[in-house]
């Protein structure tokens, strides 16, 4: 597991899920980081300001740049 998806995985979603959200990684393929958003993320209107928190995360904690790619998803029970 690399570096950036270890930090989304034991940093960033347990953060979001103290609102009721979900984020999940997908790929880091440059710089170029790819999350699904499920659960209030799905939905979230401001979606947009936590992406760049998220951003700010990564280059303030890791030291790497990265665009994010947000793909929003219906909750897991409501993807089938």
């Amino acid at each position: 597991m690399n570096k950036v998806q270890n930090y989304v995985e034991t940093v960033l979603q347990p953060k979001l899920q103290g609102d009721g959200g979900w984020v999940e990684f997908v790929s880091l393929d440059g710089n170029e980081l790819s999350l699904i958003f499920r659960g209030e993320c799905s939905k979230c209107l401001i979606l947009h300001r936590c992406v760049e928190w998220i951003e700010q995360q990564i280059k303030k904690d890791l030291n790497k740049n990265v665009k994010v790619n947000a793909i929003r998803k219906k909750p897991y029970f409501q993807d089938m």
